[in-house]
């Protein structure tokens, strides 16, 4: 089902991250941030800031611009204090959306997202009306090359604790419990694996089968949401029509 390939996922947001690259960076550098403010700037005794760090080096982000952010935020003393809040809501033909806000103004955000939704015919619900849809997961993404075995990668990712491993496409898809994320990572790391994606998430439980009217009015909702410098992640569980172009 193509509206919720993997790979055509990915490939559709590389080449928004290829025109928006200097926003995404921003984003996760304001993640890296409060990740070095709520825990430190040694990943090693920072579990989110490792898992920070995995999520920037999958989106490309170089190595020397992630350890100045880390460097920046751990002597920065300024009072800028960010607030993480989730909205919840639906979009055109009743597809759920979770927008993750990262912001040091709650009442902007809230606007903003309201009003996005209203513009692109969703509108903003109550917490917890779509989340129990769906599961906070890890999910790693690794694209299938050459050398690379199948076999060996299961097993790997299976004994280092993984729920789940799926062959897609173009890619392989590693699922975790939020609590074994991290060790599943590092494992595949320390043996010299990269990834496409390595992030938590929220996978729905269920998709919504849209049609091309349908999908042109909701890719409008996520653009404007998505190009909202608070918004960090927007979810949702809408299945695309085959052939989708983004």
């Amino acid at each position: 089902m193509s509206g919720h390939s993997k790979w055509h996922n990915i490939q559709a947001k590389k080449s928004k991250t290829d025109a928006k690259r200097g926003k995404i960076f921003t984003k996760i550098g304001k993640e890296l941030m409060v990740a070095v403010k709520t825990g430190g700037a040694n990943p090693d005794a920072n579990p989110k800031l490792k898992d920070v760090i995995a999520k920037a080096k999958a989106n490309n982000m170089p190595l020397d611009t992630i350890m100045r952010s880390i460097k920046k935020a751990s002597g920065d003393q300024n009072d800028v204090t960010y607030e993480n809040i989730t909205y919840e809501g639906y979009g055109p033909a009743g597809i759920a959306v979770i927008v993750d806000v990262l912001t040091d103004n709650k009442n902007r955000s809230a606007g903003n997202v309201r009003h996005a939704f209203t513009k692109h015919g969703g509108n903003l619900g109550a917490t917890g009306c779509v989340s129990f849809m769906f599961q906070r997961k890890g999910e790693i993404i690794i694209e299938k090359k050459e050398g690379l075995d199948e076999d060996e990668l299961m097993m790997m990712a299976l004994d280092a604790g993984a729920e789940d491993f799926a062959s897609e496409d173009e890619v392989f898809v590693i699922t975790t419990a939020m609590e074994d994320f991290g060790a599943v990572r590092e494992t595949l790391e320390s043996n010299g694996l990269e990834f496409l994606e390595a992030e938590l998430k929220m996978i729905p439980d269920t998709y919504t089968a849209i049609d091309e009217d349908t999908a042109a009015k909701f890719q409008k909702l996520l653009d404007a949401l998505e190009d909202d410098d608070d918004v960090q992640d927007v979810w949702h569980n809408a299945e695309f029509p085959e052939g989708w172009e983004e």
